[in-house]
């Protein structure tokens, strides 16, 4: 199989979405693979070491359209990169359709297979290739809110930790996933007063029993929101619901009852976010203020710290594309559950249930899907 990389073109987006080891690979099993030309230069890869590790070099996404039959990438296609989409290709990216009904409209009338990263799902039910990004985005989102605390940040002119003599910020994790749990034990790690809600008891629990004492568990509901909020000053939003947009958790009416100076990460902004006031930024201009909170609601926290991310990334991706590669689409999503998990869009169809959920649109059989020709 022919597999293409594309340089990714979102604003301050420097991963990439596979490493030379990761061409060496598929080149030892007989696979071609074409990276466009700077596709690996934001994370401190050259063209030439593409090359060397035996990957042909494409001018342009164009090229790589052309050419290739699995396209990698990192975030979700651009609307000139839509245009390129052709039926025959497969994507395999972070979408998060549910955020964009034009995304989606888009990829389903280009007929193209859409695997998406975020909803591959193993057998003890956890999202593999999420993981790696979402520790990354967790443990960012305390790092970026303990900056913008910072009284010329529009912050309350807070040190996380506080000092002896000084009470420590108060930082509120919404969600005990894995952006909530790895949020925790950074902030928890600065010195830090956590506290952490979630639906989820048994996880509750497991958290409680391997973090350190200066972060609390509370069952996360209307009232112990509020609660938590009126007394933040640090919130990140980490709530997840597979496939579909992230619920509503933190309302206008709540941000008014917030200290002003408070910040508000919200993490979940790439599934629409989990504030009512949330709006996609971006690192060149990440930040905004409503109602006296500072939003930071960048799209792409990973991206700031692309050498990371960008192993961590491939570390998780590579078995999958190896599989698509050797076996072909249909016959990789039929070996493999996990997988099948991740298609969303194939044959102009969607397949993943949430996602038609969402829009109010009827989801295909798998089978079915993989049946038709």
């Amino acid at each position: 199989m022919v597999v293409g990389v594309l340089k990714e073109t979102k604003e301050y987006e420097y991963r990439v979405a596979l490493v030379p080891s990761g061409v060496a690979a598929l080149r030892k099993r007989g696979h071609t693979v074409v990276v466009q030309s700077g596709a690996g230069a934001g994370s401190n890869l050259s063209d030439d070491a593409f090359v060397a590790a035996g990957a042909q070099p494409a001018a342009s996404a164009a090229d790589v359209f052309q050419r290739a039959e699995l396209i990698l990438k990192v975030k979700e296609p651009t609307p000139e990169e839509c245009a390129l989409v052709q039926g025959r290709h497969i994507l395999f990216t972070f979408f998060h359709f549910a955020a964009s009904r034009p995304l989606t409209d888009t990829l389903l009338q280009r007929r193209a297979a859409c695997v998406a990263y975020e909803t591959v799902e193993d057998a003890r039910g956890q999202l593999p290739i999420l993981i790696p990004m979402s520790e990354v985005a967790g443990r960012m989102a305390v790092q970026e809110g303990a900056k913008y605390l910072e009284k010329p940040m529009k912050g309350k002119g807070l040190l996380l930790g506080g000092l002896p003599g000084v009470a420590p910020a108060s930082v509120v994790i919404l969600g005990g996933g894995v952006v909530g749990s790895n949020a925790a034990k950074v902030a928890a790690g600065l010195g830090a007063s956590v506290t952490v809600l979630d639906v989820n008891l048994d996880r509750l629990r497991y958290l409680d029993d391997i973090m350190p004492k200066n972060v609390t568990f509370l069952v996360s509901n209307e009232h112990t929101i509020s609660e938590a909020l009126a007394r933040a000053d640090l919130v990140i939003c980490a709530a997840l619901v597979r496939g579909a947009r992230a619920p509503i958790l933190v309302s206008r009416s709540q941000l008014k009852g917030m200290r002003t100076g408070t910040v508000l990460v919200d993490v979940s902004i790439d599934q629409g976010g989990s504030a009512e006031t949330s709006r996609p930024t971006t690192h060149s201009s990440p930040t905004y203020v409503e109602e006296g909170v500072v939003h930071y609601c960048v799209t792409n926290i990973p991206g700031a710290v692309p050498v990371t991310s960008t192993y961590g990334l491939t570390n998780a991706t590579l078995p999958y594309v190896v599989e698509m590669a050797d076996h072909g689409l249909r016959e990789a999503l039929r070996r493999n559950p996990a997988l099948a998990r991740g298609l969303n869009l194939m044959n102009g169809q969607i397949v993943y249930p949430a996602l038609a959920e969402t829009f109010g649109l009827p989801a295909a059989a798998l089978d079915r899907v993989l049946s038709d020709r």
